[in-house]
């Protein structure tokens, strides 16, 4: 089907422009060089009409091989993007340890303070730790080390610490430095963002998990074995682990190359 248009840009002889198939018409229609009330006629017609008055003006376009393309590649990144990859055992395990290696240089930077201000013996400590290193699972390690002057002001600051530096991070950032690290952060089961309330919650849930080591572990190790990796806090707290999205960058480069 062959297309013809009036240009009455055209001031002198014959305006009528032409043949153009459909695909033509409708690129001078994003030029503008058509436009509602241009004149437009095709093979078949009786009069020549506005080209808004013709059903192809309102029809979709069917996309071309390069647009369909495109389409498929964001498409299937955008899958990605937003489908949820939650963290296992391994990856927690290794944050949670970044996470005690950075609570122990801080613990070990009040220890010292505390020496200075005369409050604590720091070579009882030490020698303390190596009674620890020697044998961990001797009873008595725990109530001599409580017994010593300014232990339990530590250890009282300390679990302070502790608690901030896990409620915080979770409540503010999503993630505590040792899942920043590893690409990973604790959301809602929804997906949204932890509150103040349920960082504080998912806080007090992990003692529970803590306490389960006495039985071999197995509020951590359910992870294992649960289709959305979750410990037993993210159970009480309807909390996920999962891996930060992929950035949307990505799509944008492919489509450059494409």
């Amino acid at each position: 089907m062959k297309w013809f248009y009036i240009d009455t840009s055209i001031t002198d002889g014959d305006r009528r422009q032409g043949p153009f198939s459909i695909d033509e018409i409708r690129n001078f229609v994003n030029e503008g060089k058509i436009k509602d009330e241009t004149l437009v006629w095709h093979s078949g017609e009786t009069n020549w009409k506005a080209w808004k008055d013709y059903p192809e003006a309102t029809e979709v376009p069917e996309p071309t091989e390069e647009e369909l393309l495109k389409q498929t590649i964001e498409t299937l990144l955008q899958s990605r993007v937003t489908r949820k990859r939650f963290a296992g055992f391994f990856v927690r395990a290794n944050a949670f340890i970044i996470d005690n290696i950075i609570l122990s240089i801080i613990g070990a930077i009040f220890l010292y303070v505390m020496s200075l201000a005369g409050l604590i013996d720091i070579n009882a400590v030490i020698e303390i730790v190596k009674q620890f290193t020697e044998d961990p699972a001797s009873s008595d390690i725990v109530s001599n080390a409580l017994k010593l002057p300014g232990m339990q002001t530590f250890f009282t600051i300390w679990s302070f610490v502790q608690a901030a530096y896990f409620i915080v991070f979770h409540a503010v950032w999503g993630a505590t430095p040792g899942k920043k690290l590893f690409r990973i952060h604790v959301e809602m089961a929804d997906g949204e963002k932890l509150s103040w309330a349920f960082s504080i919650f998912r806080f007090i849930a992990s003692i529970v998990t803590q306490a389960t080591l006495y039985f071999y572990g197995l509020g951590y190790l359910i992870v294992l074995i649960d289709p959305q990796k979750r410990a037993l806090h993210d159970y009480i707290a309807r909390t996920r682990v999962v891996h930060d999205p992929i950035a949307q960058k990505n799509s944008k480069e492919i489509n450059k190359e494409v």
